[in-house]
């Protein structure tokens, strides 16, 4: 199949017309699913069939180097809106989970029907963020998503030809990463989750998505580099805001127009 669309979402919705089977299971091209991978993903859907989602560790390798710190918290959204992820350092029993990460990821058909990933993030590669759209419009739907630690892959991240080059800093890739976090989010909180998620954000943020404070914390080492940082945060979080408000207007005028 032949995509001519830049950006993982294009590529997965193609392949969402093909799928055919109960589950769609998805993995990187940089990584590789452990033997049992498919054997444990289905013993999950096969004994609760309220499960619409399953995901698992990756287990990262930066060069010969595995990273094998562990996290007990995995992929939970916080009342403030803030996302912990810990994919790839997650520990413990299969658990439900908010969100899960888009190297290791399998869905129920059923619980797929028509729903496609969202069109709407920004990138011409990665497209960050683009699996917490997909898994928590599938947990508002009363779908629930299990995290195990055993459903593991190795995880080799390779370079990205697109503007995110992971560790380097680049304004763009930061300014799309933190503009499709922020419209995921505001759809997906309540009115006043998305007051107090939009004043954390800029007051505080996290290490990826900087707000004052982080901004604070890092300007003594990074100076110039932190301040571009806070920069590229607070435009995507503008226009993250400026979208979800458009689409907001939309949705309110047609169903105005349908009488609702």
């Amino acid at each position: 199949m032949t995509v001519n669309q830049p950006g993982v979402v294009a590529a997965l919705n193609a392949g969402l017309v093909k799928v055919n089977g109960d589950i769609l299971s998805i993995t990187d091209d940089d990584a590789a699913p452990h033997p049992d991978w498919l054997a444990t993903i289905n013993t999950h859907f096969s004994v609760n069939g309220s499960i619409g989602g399953v995901g698992g560790r990756d287990w990262i390798y930066q060069g010969d180097k595995l990273e094998d710190a562990s996290r007990p918290i995995v992929g939970k959204l916080q009342w403030c809106g803030r996302v912990i992820g810990n994919h790839h350092l997650g520990v413990g029993a299969p658990r439900e989970v908010d969100v899960l990460k888009g190297v290791n990821m399998s869905f129920r058909t059923k619980a797929i029907g028509k729903l496609r990933f969202d069109e709407r993030m920004r990138g011409t590669g990665a497209q960050v963020h683009f699996e917490m759209s997909f898994a928590l419009t599938l947990k508002r739907a009363g779908w629930k998503m299990i995290y195990d630690p055993s459903i593991a892959v190795d995880h080799y991240p390779a370079q990205r030809f697109d503007e995110d080059q992971r560790q380097n800093f680049n304004d763009i890739a930061l300014i799309n990463l933190v503009h499709n976090e922020t419209l995921v989010l505001l759809e997906h909180l309540s009115s006043p989750r998305q007051v107090v998620f939009l004043l954390w954000s800029v007051l505080v943020g996290t290490r990826e998505s900087l707000g004052i404070c982080q901004w604070l914390r890092l300007f003594p080492n990074q100076r110039e580099l932190a301040t571009k940082k806070l920069q590229a945060s607070l435009q995507g979080r503008w226009l993250g805001y400026q979208k979800y408000r458009i689409q907001s207007r939309k949705i309110n005028l047609a169903k105005h127009h349908l009488g609702y």
